[in-house]
């Protein structure tokens, strides 16, 4: 059985990746049906460990829908190899969208879900706020939601070349 998730302030690296764990491992056990996932860069984000990939083949089912929001998939490439080959797999359930017109210091670093949110206010610390709190998740989804209309393709599954 899982613990509840986080709810409150958040303060250092240790805690944040945690409460990414946390969060995914939730995603899968409760069916949660949209995740979106924000960061500049995801550079610090647990990515690349096989207990977030886990939760991650866990949750991928039919119907569900991830998106992920970034101003660029370079650290994501360099540091995540088990990330994007479980992207590869379950490309058809992601939709990765490039948002190169926010400087990566103004842009969010946020987990959203109809149910729960985080969103680190100070992404140099890693220090935010996670929970439940309907003001909060409307809010960061307006914000996410913007960020989203302009933003492009990005972070193909495949590479395609003659």
């Amino acid at each position: 059985m899982l613990e509840p998730l986080p709810s409150g302030q958040f303060s250092g690296r240790e805690a944040f990746a945690q409460c990414v764990r946390d969060a995914l491992a939730c995603a899968a056990a409760e069916g949660w049906r949209e995740l979106i996932l924000s960061d500049a860069s995801f550079e610090d984000w647990p990515l690349h460990e096989r207990a977030v990939i886990e939760s991650l083949h866990a949750w991928a089912k039919a119907g569900r829908h991830l998106t992920l929001l970034a101003t660029g998939y370079d650290e994501v490439i360099r540091k995540h190899a088990r990330f994007v080959v479980w992207r590869r797999t379950w490309g058809h359930l992601l939709d990765c969208r490039l948002c190169s017109t926010v400087a990566p210091a103004d842009f969010p670093s946020a987990i959203w879900s109809p149910s729960w949110f985080l969103q680190r206010l100070d992404p140099v610390r890693s220090s935010g706020v996670c929970g439940d709190d309907r003001e909060r998740r409307v809010a960061l989804r307006e914000l996410l939601n913007e960020r989203i209309r302009n933003s492009s393709p990005g972070f193909p599954a495949s590479t395609l070349g003659l």
